[in-house]
């Protein structure tokens, strides 16, 4: 439980009159009732509000949902919101200092309001525009260790490198795409304690393309990997997992999905879908390559010890509360 008005631990303090659980946060002397519903205190019941959530966790836009359950948008969105924050911070307490041995990540991109450009002709303020979604996973138990909702900036890897640090402990291996401000975020972060290494991907010109210009990236022609620090295994310099688990992603998250009208339209709700995501993906989706491999139904946080079953989305929302 967590203190409404300062986000802090609290801790059981008797018992209210009706003989619910009561807490009280240690910073600032609040009280507070324990809650049985696993989003907010809106009215909405647990299991419509589990099954608002689930829908929206299998690529079902908002508007969707609310057709399909009878559930204004705006209480969705609040529960999801709500849900997200717990989810959030649920993952930061829950993924610290995890051994790990081979990480690779990548960023991938969405946008909140408006893109980039439009936002500049407009003049928008920060929370509009290019949203980048930093997404570190582990190659062997394909657990997200870490994530990072920014700009793609030097400030928000820095910030990045810094989760993922928290989030592991000792030496592993770090395989990265060639963003350049990942050479200084690194080494600042983790010293000389990291095997860092980048795959620079050489992208077609417009002009080898027959010069048509596309939506996405160009074709990949080439790549070439980078030593940056210590003694990486060349053999396992790649980010295709993580590239895999950002199509996960898009094909997860609709608001993801390009080409749509089913973008964000606040960073809030963005940041909030996301964790939701992630805590969904590590604890309650079972993986098929963990599945194979275990030869039951396994989840990332089975494969990294955190769990012993796969978890449903009200056993999440009720251990983030």
């Amino acid at each position: 439980m967590f203190c409404p008005t300062c986000q802090n631990p609290a801790r059981r303090f008797g018992f209210n009159r009706n003989g619910s659980q009561r807490y009280r946060c240690a910073e600032c002397g609040t009280f507070t009732d324990a809650d049985t519903r696993p989003t907010d205190r809106r009215r909405l019941a647990p299991e419509k509000a589990v099954l608002c959530l689930r829908m929206l966790l299998e690529g079902v836009s908002v508007r969707s949902v609310e057709r399909l359950t009878e559930v204004h948008r705006d209480t969705i969105l609040h529960a999801m919101v709500a849900a997200g924050k717990n989810c959030q911070r649920f993952l930061e307490t829950a993924i610290h200092r995890i051994h790990v041995e081979d990480v690779q990540a990548d960023e991938i991109w969405g946008f909140v309001g408006c893109k980039e450009r439009r936002k500049q002709q407009q003049g928008y303020g920060e929370e509009v525009g290019d949203a980048w979604c930093f997404v570190a996973i582990e190659r062997v138990n394909k657990m997200v260790l870490a994530w990072h909702l920014g700009k793609r900036t030097p400030q928000d890897t820095t910030t990045f490198a810094a989760k993922l640090s928290d989030a592991t402990r000792g030496r592993f291996q770090l395989s990265t795409d060639g963003f350049r401000p990942y050479r200084t975020a690194i080494p600042l972060v983790f010293g000389q304690n990291i095997d860092f290494a980048q795959l620079v991907k050489v992208y077609a010109t417009p002009s080898q393309e027959g010069g048509q210009t596309r939506y996405s990236p160009g074709e990949v022609v080439d790549s070439y990997p980078v030593i940056c620090m210590g003694e990486p295994d060349e053999d396992h310099i790649c980010t295709s997992h993580a590239e895999r688990a950002n199509l996960t992603i898009r094909m997860t998250v609709r608001r993801m999905t390009r080409l749509t009208t089913a973008h964000s339209k606040k960073w809030v709700n963005h940041e909030a879908a996301m964790a939701l995501y992630f805590a969904y993906y590590n604890y309650c989706r079972s993986h098929m390559t963990l599945n194979e491999r275990m030869g039951y139904k396994c989840s990332p946080a089975m494969a990294a010890g955190l769990a012993s079953h796969v978890w449903t989305v009200a056993e999440l929302l009720e251990q983030a509360r």
